[in-house]
C-alpha cells in the first residue's frame, strides 16, 4: 500500500473514532438530563406530593385543595420550582367545575410567579433541509410554555389576568397564538372513518349540533367524562346532536375500550393526527361545539363535567 494511501485511511480511523467518541458523550449527556431529578425543598414538597395526587380526590375537596394551594404556592421564594408548582397546579386545574374563584386563585399564582420570575423566550422549533440555518434566524419568537397556560386560563377559563401583563410581550404573544389557533377550527373540513368503517365527513353535518371530542385510552380525563357524553348523547341524540370522538390511536386499542364501555356515539380514527393537527389539538381532552350552521360555538381546554357540557351545548340552541 502506498504511503499517502495508508495515511488517509490513518486519518479516517482517528476522524472516525472522534466522532464515535462525540456521540456517546452526547448520548451519556442526554441520560444524564433525564435522570436529573427536581430537588424540592421542604417547603416546596409537601405542595408537589398534593399536586400530584390531586386527581385521586373527590371533586369537592379537590376545588378547595386546589385552591389553598394557590394561595400557598404564592408565598414560596421566586424559584424555578415554585413556577414549576404553579405551571403543574394551572395544568389540573380544569380538569372539572372547580369554581371560578379557584381558577383564578391559580391564574393569579402564575402571573404573579412569572413577574417575579420571568421566562426566556422558547427557543424556535428547528428547520429542515437547507435553509435550516437562515431560518432559525428569522423565525418569530415562541412564547415560552408558562405565558401559553395563563393565556389559555384568561382566554377559555374566562378569569382575570393582572393589568401589568397587558405589557407584557410574552403574554401578548401567547394569547396572538392561541387566537390564531382558533381561527383554524372555526370552518374545519374533515373526513374520517368510524370504528365500523362508516365515512363522516364534517361538512355533511351542517343542519346538526355537532360536538367533536378529541380523546384516547390512556387518558384519565377523558375516560372520566367519556360516561357524560354517552349521556348527553342518548338524551340529545334524537334532537340532531352528533357527538364525534376522535382518537389518534390504533383501532385495536380503542374498539375493545369503546365495546367495554358500550359507547355508542360514532368514534372516529385519526392515527396520522391530521385532524389533531387541523384543531392544534397538543393536549387531550379537548372539545368543540358548532351549531347547525357550522359555527363554533363553544370549547374547553380540558375535561368538562355533564353540567359544564350542557352549557356548551346550549350555546347551539340545545336545552
Amino acid at each position: 500500500m502506498k504511503p499517502k494511501a495508508l495515511l488517509r485511511r490513518i486519518e479516517m480511523f482517528f476522524v472516525l473514532v472522534a466522532m464515535l467518541v462525540a456521540l456517546v458523550t452526547f448520548g451519556l449527556q442526554i441520560a444524564a438530563a433525564q435522570k436529573k431529578e427536581v430537588v424540592w425543598s421542604a417547603d416546596e414538597k409537601p405542595l408537589a406530593d398534593q399536586i400530584h395526587g390531586l386527581r385521586g380526590l373527590a371533586d369537592d375537596v379537590r376545588a378547595g385543595t386546589t385552591k389553598d394551594l394557590a394561595l400557598k404556592i404564592r408565598k414560596l421564594p421566586a424559584t424555578e420550582n415554585k413556577l414549576r408548582l404553579a405551571v403543574n397546579l394551572a395544568g389540573l386545574s380544569t380538569e372539572g367545575d372547580f369554581g371560578h374563584d379557584t381558577l383564578q386563585e391559580v391564574a393569579t399564582t402564575l402571573a404573579e410567579t412569572l413577574r417575579e420570575r420571568p421566562v426566556p423566550w422558547a427557543k424556535p422549533a428547528e428547520q429542515k433541509g437547507s435553509d435550516a440555518r437562515s431560518s432559525a434566524t428569522t423565525a418569530p419568537r415562541a412564547p415560552a410554555y408558562p405565558y401559553i397556560e395563563l393565556a389559555t386560563l384568561v382566554r377559555y377559563e374566562h378569569v382575570e389576568a393582572p393589568v401589568d401583563l397587558s405589557n407584557d410581550e410574552q403574554y401578548r404573544a401567547a394569547m396572538a397564538r392561541l387566537e390564531a389557533d382558533d381561527r383554524k377550527r372555526e370552518h374545519p373540513e374533515f373526513t374520517l372513518k368510524d370504528l365500523s368503517g362508516k365515512t363522516w365527513t364534517f361538512s355533511e353535518l351542517r343542519g346538526k349540533v355537532v360536538l367533536v371530542n378529541f380523546w384516547a385510552t390512556w387518558c384519565p380525563p377523558c375516560r372520566k367524562e367519556m360516561p357524560d357524553l354517552e349521556t348527553l348523547y342518548g338524551r340529545f341524540g334524537s334532537k340532531s346532536l352528533v357527538v364525534l370522538g376522535i382518537s389518534d390511536e390504533e383501532a385495536a386499542k380503542v374498539e375493545p375500550f369503546v365495546r367495554e364501555r358500550k359507547v355508542s356515539f360514532p368514534v372516529l380514527l385519526d392515527p396520522g393526527r391530521k385532524v389533531n393537527e387541523m384543531f392544534v389539538v397538543e393536549g387531550i381532552p379537548k372539545s368543540f361545539v358548532y351549531d347547525r350552521e357550522g359555527k363554533l360555538v363553544a370549547q374547553s381546554i380540558d375535561m368538562r363535567t355533564q353540567k359544564q357540557f350542557l352549557e356548551m351545548l346550549g350555546r347551539a340552541g340545545l336545552e
